[in-house]
């Protein structure tokens, strides 16, 4: 048996690896949504695909490469996967994204022997989907861009120019998407290169079972926590927008998550069926974010191990909106931004203390695209905004942070926008009033106007407009999201997810919603209230309408005694 010391070593080897991995993606990718957003999921694996560590990033990707691999192992086998190899995959169905979040991984292979891989999945700028940047209304896979279903790039480490040439005639950015593959199979041959030199140090047989012992470790300690969670079953539901094809249908994702002393079974049974547009999931993705909300209520302090995972059951129903079949569109996969925060609903009916109200909701991304007239080249950057957290037992929601689906990441500042493309920022901060009233507000969002200085095209890719944040034990909603195209004049128009043709001097305002709030806001301390006007974060109306706490908007002073007479008079 291998001791502990020698597990926890190889342990922080293995994360060390992954974080460098990070590291030489981040400096060699072209893209700033990589480099800037850390839009991203990197691991290193065993052999059987479970991952053992993994480099923060978007969150639900980390667990979607384990279900890629896993998928690639069964159609390929193992005895195809060579030392030097690295494969790409972005068939959706496999690889549990849309084709612009390809995987590529590499075998990992100690004395010919197979001992784990090494992935790396980010969004590439195109790969020949029917429209440039960005697919809203696809109806079929087959408009959603050009598949690799584990396609060696490197054969035996030599270069498959074959399908490097297939990327570079079928993409708008071929340059740029080409630079980003090469940039992830830098960071695949770093995380192979440095678990080699683990198991030539203490032999692939030890690492192989301190790999067993790691994924071992976090499944015990998954179901230490999970026994200390309330017991019972609980049903909930919320809505996508739409799908982008029928914009007036209201998607439902409808779950029954129930808790036993052995494990957590989250049921989609009952969520939409026949959805037309794109916002279809691969069942890999909604088994990742589902991962993500139980590690969140479980591990929450430890780095992801694929053994965190084996006390969770997901429960889908092939053709429904949270398990895509062949051929149906899945390039929005906005269902699983929303999707967690569905399990959370449910949760909070029977373990309130212990999860948050309903946060903004959403990652409420805009891209925007066209040709930059400084140098007439092509251009496409975006950025997600933050939202509201919502209001828990502990305290206040946090205001303007990235929401909860994708916690390794950042927006992409203010300078790099203007730098690399005709966009101004005339303005960006926090949204006050938005935070759900409560004894513990929810968060507030943000708005970010742009004015765009040259003709392009900005889309909008937000989903949580028509329904808003949900609050717990009293407290109120929070504040939807929603985009504003030229407010203020005979042009505005308030819309959610959309294809935005833009002329010079056109202004979109990206407004991002507050969290909920927990527990009845006339139990918050009016002190508390007073700092909230003080920081901007409420306003001295909104302080005594949702409050009933009465602030002198120019000293901040909360009046006692009208504070009291409010709060006798108005309604619980």
């Amino acid at each position: 048996m291998i001791d502990s010391i020698t597990i926890e070593v190889i342990r922080h080897g293995l994360l060390a690896a992954a974080e460098e991995m990070a590291r030489n993606l981040c400096r060699t990718a072209y893209n700033t949504v990589v480099y800037e957003i850390h839009d991203y999921g990197i691991g290193i694996h065993d052999a059987a695909g479970d991952v053992v560590a993994d480099a923060p990033g978007i969150a639900v990707f980390t667990r979607g490469n384990d279900h890629g691999i896993k998928r690639a192992v069964e159609f390929l086998g193992a005895d195809k996967m060579l030392p030097g190899d690295v494969f790409l995959l972005n068939y959706p169905y496999w690889s549990s994204a849309h084709t612009l979040d390809p995987l590529v991984f590499a075998p990992i292979h100690s004395d010919g022997t197979l001992i784990g891989f090494a992935s790396c999945r980010i969004h590439v700028l195109d790969l020949k989907q029917k429209d440039a940047g960005y697919v809203l209304d696809s109806t079929d896979m087959y408009q959603e861009g050009i598949f690799f279903a584990a396609a060696k790039l490197y054969r035996e480490g030599v270069a498959n120019e074959d399908v490097f040439n297939v990327v570079r005639f079928n993409s708008r950015m071929p340059e740029r998407t080409i630079g980003d593959l090469q940039a992830q199979v830098s960071a695949c041959v770093t995380g192979v290169r440095r678990t080699q030199e683990i198991a030539s140090k203490y032999g692939a047989p030890v690492l192989t079972e301190a790999m067993e012992a790691i994924n071992d470790h976090g499944e015990k300690l998954a179901r230490l926590a999970l026994a200390k969670l309330p017991k019972g079953t609980w049903t909930a539901y919320d809505f996508v927008d739409q799908d982008g094809v029928d914009l007036d249908r209201l998607i439902k994702m409808n779950v029954t998550v129930t808790v036993t002393d052995d494990e957590m079974i989250v049921d989609w049974t009952g969520s939409e069926k026949d959805v037309r547009g794109p916002i279809n999931l691969p069942v890999g993705q909604t088994e990742a974010f589902c991962s993500l909300i139980f590690k969140s209520l479980t591990t929450p302090d430890t780095p992801v191990v694929a053994g965190n995972f084996r006390p969770l059951r997901v429960i889908t129903e092939p053709g429904s909106v949270m398990h895509a079949v062949p051929p149906m569109p899945t390039f929005t996969l906005w269902t699983g931004l929303l999707g967690g925060e569905v399990v959370l609903k449910a949760l909070a009916q029977g373990m309130p203390d212990l999860v948050p109200a309903c946060s903004g909701g959403d990652v409420c991304s805009m891209m925007g695209l066209g040709v930059n007239p400084r140098n007439g080249e092509a251009w496409l950057e975006a950025t997600n905004e933050a939202v509201g957290f919502g209001g828990h037992a502990g305290g206040d929601g946090a205001d303007g942070i990235m929401h909860l689906s994708e916690p390794g990441c950042r927006n992409n500042p203010v300078e790099v926008l203007e730098t690399k493309s005709p966009m101004f920022i005339e303005s960006y901060g926090y949204r006050p009033d938005t935070g759900g009233a409560g004894k513990h507000r929810g968060g507030v969002g943000v708005g970010r106007s742009y004015r765009f200085t040259a003709p392009s095209t900005g889309i909008c890719i937000v989903y949580k407009t028509k329904t808003k944040p949900w609050p717990i034990e009293g407290g109120r909603e929070g504040d939807n999201n929603h985009i504003v195209l030229n407010p203020g004049t005979d042009r505005e128009k308030v819309t959610g997810g959309s294809y935005n043709l833009l002329d010079a001097g056109d202004v979109l305002v990206n407004n991002t919603g507050g969290g909920g709030g927990y527990g009845n806001p006339f139990e918050r301390d009016p002190s508390r209230v007073a700092a909230d006007v003080r920081n901007g974060f409420v306003s001295a109306g909104a302080a005594a309408a949702s409050y009933g706490v009465v602030v002198d908007p120019v000293t901040f002073e909360v009046d006692a005694e009208a504070t009291t007479q409010l709060r006798t008079a108005m309604p619980a």
